[in-house]
């Protein structure tokens, strides 16, 4: 029986797969960058209107959606649809956003920003484990944060499943350099950018099929979340700090950084679980900008 706030290793499974689908291809990259030629009100437009039209072509990434926001929020009939074509449209010009305006310098990127919260653990000269989700503009979040602390920032990001697909998504440079999770050799690396002050920015909401992911109730529900970023925090004596960057109404971003915490040996479960509570208050509160396609609380079909 789970636990209210019982927090418990996930058991492993097979590689997930929940990032795949079968229009996530070069050609629909191309498609997307060339839409950038158009001034940006035109292009949200545009894309919001193909995002609509992606609800339609892919029925199991939309059931999935439907059922989760029937979760966070409790509506039901035309509303819960008009909040799953929402979900589909904000994710569309997002994605717009990602493969023209985040390919551009830092200070380019400021254009779009309506605010920034202020975060004095930002202008310290110690490392900082940023920890972010599905959640808005997540690429755009870890250009910002490069740019506003002027330090070094590691992007922590899974392997591409497509070829061809870097250029768009994992572009180098001002101040931000992609890594590819895997062999042991990256934590250590990792704990050594720590150590030098720089930032490591991470996911935090998605499970990775391993014992590192455990069990936290997210709206209701155990949910399973990666026990990593937190590991790594202790690991490095750095503090976690949640950042998001969120699509408000009139198409400004709002880059929201929360207080830090503090992971000491052996609380790391404890920290895993204060992430989710930030995290369920931003998904409350912009429902339709957390982008999972799937179902977050059994993403291994178990």
């Amino acid at each position: 029986m789970f636990v209210a706030n019982d927090v418990r290793p996930h058991p492993p499974s097979g590689p997930p797969r929940w990032y795949w689908h079968r229009y996530n291809r070069v050609v629909g990259y191309r498609l997307a960058e060339g839409f950038g030629r158009l001034p940006r009100r035109w292009r949200l437009a545009l894309a919001r209107r193909v995002g609509a039209l992606a609800l339609r072509r892919m029925p199991k990434e939309g059931a999935a959606v439907r059922a989760t926001l029937a979760t966070i929020t409790g509506a039901s009939g035309v509303q819960l649809d008009a909040l799953t074509r929402r979900a589909f449209q904000d994710f569309a010009a997002c994605f717009s956003d990602l493969v023209t305006t985040n390919r551009r310098p830092a200070e380019r990127l400021l254009d779009y920003v309506g605010s920034v919260s202020e975060s004095p653990i930002l202008g310290d000269a110690i490392g900082v484990v940023s920890v972010t989700a599905h959640v808005g503009n997540w690429e755009m979040a870890g250009r910002l944060l490069a740019g506003r602390t002027r330090r070094r920032t590691h992007v922590v990001v899974a392997p591409e499943a497509v070829a061809g697909l870097e250029r768009w998504v994992r572009r180098d440079g001002d101040g931000v350099r992609f890594v590819v999770r895997g062999p042991v050799s990256v934590g250590v690396e990792l704990v050594a950018a720590l150590r030098r002050g720089e930032v490591v920015a991470l996911q935090g909401d998605r499970a990775i099929g391993t014992q590192g992911d455990l069990l936290i109730p997210f709206f209701g529900r155990p949910a399973p979340f990666p026990l990593g970023p937190f590991i790594l925090a202790r690991a490095a004596r750095v503090p976690v700090v949640a950042a998001f960057c969120l699509l408000e109404a009139d198409d400004r971003y709002t880059v929201r950084i929360a207080p830090p915490v503090t992971v000491e040996r052996g609380e790391e479960a404890e920290a895993a679980r204060q992430w989710v509570s930030v995290l369920e208050g931003v998904v409350r509160e912009y429902p339709t900008q957390w982008f999972n396609f799937f179902d977050v609380w059994n993403p291994f079909g178990r």
